[in-house]
C-alpha cells in the first residue's frame, strides 16, 4: 500500500484531501475548559458536551454557550450523540435502550424504547438521510431501520447467515447513498439503502470512524486515516503532538475537537 507523506510544520500538518490541501492550525485553539467526557460537534460547528458529572450542554461554532439539557440523567448513562442533522439529535442511553430525539433547541421531540421494536442490544444506532434512525442489532445480527416514533421500517438479513461470522460494529452512518457499519476487529461494510452488500473494506483497528463528504476518516496509531470508496490508497497524516493526547477526537469539514483532561479544543483545518 502505498503511504503518502505529510511535512509536519510549527503549526500543523498538511493533509491532501481530494485535490485541496489543508492545513490543521495546531497553536492558539478555542477552547472550552471543563472536565467533560464526552462531545460530538455537528456540521455546522454546534457541540455538545457532556460533564463527567452527566450534564449536557450545546455550544455554537465559536464554542458560546447555547443552553444545557436538563433530563440527560433520568434515562441513565448517556452513551452516544448522533448529531449528523443540525435540526435535529439523538440522544442514545445503551443500558435503558432509550433514544431521545433533539430538536436544534435541545428540546425533546420525541423518545423511543427500541425494545418495542424487539432490539435488545445494541451499542450502533445513526441517523438516516431521510429522518429515519439506523440500528444494529447485536441479538438478531441484523441492520435495522426505524421511523422517529420508532416503528421498524426495514430490517436485513441475519448478516451471520451471509458473512458466516458476527459483527459487533461499533458505528453506523449514513453518507453519500450508503449505510456504513464499522467493527473494529473485521472492517467497514457498505450497504446500500435496501441492505444489498456493496464492499467489504479492513480498515482494521481504526478509533474515531466517521464519513466527511464521500471519505471515511478515522485514527490509527496517532495518525489521521483517509480512505476514499473506490480508491486503492489509504493517506496517512500525523498528528500534532498537542492533539494526538486526546482521549477523543472528531472531526468536521473545517474543524477538529478534541477532548482531553483540560476540556474541548476547536481547531482549525483550513483550506
Amino acid at each position: 500500500m502505498k503511504i503518502l507523506v505529510f511535512i509536519a510544520t510549527m503549526l500543523g500538518c498538511l493533509i491532501n484531501i481530494g485535490n485541496a490541501q489543508q492545513r490543521i492550525v495546531a497553536d492558539h485553539p478555542k477552547t472550552i475548559k471543563g472536565d467533560f467526557s464526552y462531545s460530538m460537534p455537528d456540521q455546522l460547528g454546534n457541540v455538545f458536551a457532556l460533564s463527567s458529572s452527566g450534564q449536557l450542554k450545546k455550544y455554537n461554532a465559536n464554542l458560546d454557550s447555547m443552553g444545557v439539557f436538563n433530563e440527560v440523567r433520568r434515562y441513565g448513562k448517556l452513551y452516544s450523540i448522533s448529531a449528523d442533522n443540525s435540526l435535529r439529535s439523538l440522544l442514545y442511553f445503551k443500558e435503558y435502550r432509550i433514544i431521545l430525539v433533539l430538536d436544534r433547541l435541545m428540546q425533546v421531540v420525541n423518545k423511543i424504547d427500541i425494545r418495542k421494536a424487539n432490539i435488545f442490544q445494541a451499542q450502533a444506532i445513526a441517523q438516516g438521510y431521510d429522518n429515519t434512525i439506523w440500528v444494529f442489532d447485536e441479538q438478531e445480527s441484523r441492520l435495522k431501520k426505524l421511523d422517529l416514533n420508532g416503528k421498524l421500517l426495514f430490517e436485513t438479513a441475519d448478516l451471520r447467515l451471509v458473512f458466516n461470522e458476527s459483527l459487533t460494529p461499533s458505528t453506523i452512518f449514513d453518507a453519500a447513498g450508503f449505510v456504513y457499519l464499522y467493527d473494529a476487529q473485521k472492517g467497514l461494510y457498505i450497504f446500500d439503502y435496501y441492505g444489498a452488500l456493496k464492499n467489504r473494506i479492513a480498515l482494521i483497528g481504526w478509533t474515531s470512524v466517521q464519513a466527511l463528504g464521500k471519505k471515511i476518516i478515522g485514527l490509527k496509531n496517532g495518525k489521521i486515516m483517509v480512505y476514499t470508496p473506490g480508491e486503492i490508497d489509504i493517506k496517512e497524516m500525523q498528528l500534532p503532538a498537542s492533539i494526538s493526547m486526546a482521549h477523543q477526537i472528531r472531526f468536521t469539514s473545517n474543524a477538529i475537537y478534541m477532548v482531553d483532561g483540560t476540556g474541548i479544543s476547536q481547531y482549525e483545518w483550513n483550506k
